[in-house]
């Protein structure tokens, strides 16, 4: 059922990633391919307009007659083909061929048949073309100031049109056009590479969409996990003391008779398994209320080394007993003041020198060492003890988690110590990290800012 609903969840997001992704990169084609066309159009249209205001304004001075041709159309368009009469077919010019005094200084314009111009009389009759055919033009003819047209064979043009006038009345209007093929080839060829890009690309994206939602997931798949654990690991230590309970009332209802003394014991038993119930739910209560800042703390200055004194005086006896030497080391000459709960300050090294003494063998030590680094009091708690593995060393502050479980179950450990010493640290604006060397100790390290 989980990896079914991790599964559809994944599938769910890369769908989601990969659809908003395609979206925003179809518009973005659409954009650059609207923005092209906008672009070229504008340039085309700035040529046009130069051209044709040139023509308009060299030619309109010498006009008198209505629709007539006059001697300066073939001073400034030499190859300017009349309806009227018989068109020879019209000379491709290149570079090397021709001069402006044979062709006019207006030929480049239409050397390359890029550009045509032609001229119509008042009642919108076609007079004259230079530069392309009569045949190869659209047989219609307006006279709208900006044309989008199309010839016979399909091919777009762009065309501005200017009325000429004589000095009595409208001689015609003059028209500049120019060809649209090389934008409609440039088009197609974007087309073509959005046809195929955008398809690439969305599969692209969707591999990447598969790979992010498979990490957006793995923090809740792992989250998922540790709560399953927990859960597992929690019922296991209320379990533990729960079936010893349950085995001593039952074997005290199989007895006929028991003796004080008997009965004593059995008391005795059943009152550790609560209080380690107890502890055990106290421990889960002030972790999930230190995590969640829900948790009522008092803070005032208070002093780490005498908090350290009492805790090396109060843990001396169970260090005598286990062997170990118990020592601690003042690295500064004036006393470290933070600002915190006391009691939670106290329950954060007590359970890291609870530990240290807990998995250090007979002959060892456990020192406590507090020292000033910059703005923060830095504690210390080095042990020899067995050392934690690498691969280890990243999940000792989890809860429930056991470098050792069946020694920590034998001595009654819970699991919970480093997590809630984790919590109090973070509680208090600080921190805590391991360093440690499998056999060889381990080194715990507290940071908590200072207050003067």
């Amino acid at each position: 059922m989980q990896i079914r609903l991790f599964h559809k969840t994944r599938w769910r997001l890369a769908a989601l990633y990969a659809g908003i992704m395609g979206l925003i990169l179809s518009l973005c084609g659409f954009a650059v391919y609207e923005v092209i066309i906008d672009a070229y159009l504008v340039s085309i249209s700035r040529e046009l307009e130069s051209i044709t205001s040139t023509l308009h304004d060299v030619i309109e001075p010498t006009l008198k007659q209505p629709g007539r041709i006059e001697p300066v159309f073939q001073q400034v368009l030499p190859n300017l083909c009349q309806i009227n009469s018989t068109c020879p077919a019209q000379k491709i010019f290149e570079h090397s061929q021709g001069t402006l005094a044979e062709h006019g200084i207006f030929s480049p314009v239409y050397k390359d048949k890029q550009y045509y111009i032609r001229f119509i009389d008042a009642s919108g009759r076609l007079i004259a073309v230079a530069g392309f055919q009569p045949n190869e033009l659209p047989p219609i003819v307006r006279t709208d100031v900006w044309q989008a047209i199309k010839d016979a064979q399909g091919n777009r043009y762009h065309q501005k049109s200017l009325p000429l006038h004589t000095k009595d009345g409208v001689w015609g209007y003059i028209q500049v056009g120019r060809s649209l093929k090389e934008l409609d080839n440039r088009l197609a060829a974007l087309k073509l590479v959005l046809a195929l890009g955008l398809p690439i690309t969305l599969l692209l994206v969707s591999g990447s969409s598969w790979w992010l939602a498979g990490l957006a997931m793995r923090p809740i798949d792992r989250s998922y996990k540790q709560m399953q654990q927990f859960t597992s690991d929690a019922s296991h230590e209320l379990r533990t003391p729960l079936a010893a309970i349950n085995a001593t009332v039952e074997t005290i209802l199989d007895k006929s008779h028991l003796s004080e003394q008997e009965a004593r014991d059995v008391l005795a038993s059943i009152k550790r398994q609560s209080h380690r119930l107890v502890e055990l739910v106290q421990d889960l209560l002030l972790l999930s209320r230190l995590e969640q800042h829900t948790l009522s703390i008092e803070r005032l200055p208070c002093c780490l080394n005498v908090l350290i004194d009492d805790l090396i005086e109060e843990f001396s006896a169970l260090a005598s007993a286990a062997s170990l030497q118990l020592t601690s080391s003042v690295l500064c000459h004036q006393s470290l003041y933070v600002m915190g709960d006391e009691d939670q300050l106290l329950r954060l090294l007590s359970n890291l020198i609870a530990n240290a003494i807990q998995y250090t063998p007979a002959g060892g030590y456990v020192i406590v060492i507090l020292k000033r680094n910059n703005g923060d009091a830095v504690i210390e708690v080095q042990d020899t003890g067995i050392g934690i593995a690498p691969q280890e060393q990243e999940a000792i502050f989890d809860r429930f988690y056991r470098v050792n479980s069946d020694r920590s179950r034998r001595t009654g450990g819970s699991g919970l110590g480093l997590a809630i010493a984790q919590a109090i640290a973070q509680t208090h604006e600080g921190s805590i990290q391991v360093q440690s060397q499998f056999g060889k100790g381990s080194t715990f390290i507290v940071r908590l800012p200072l207050t003067k």
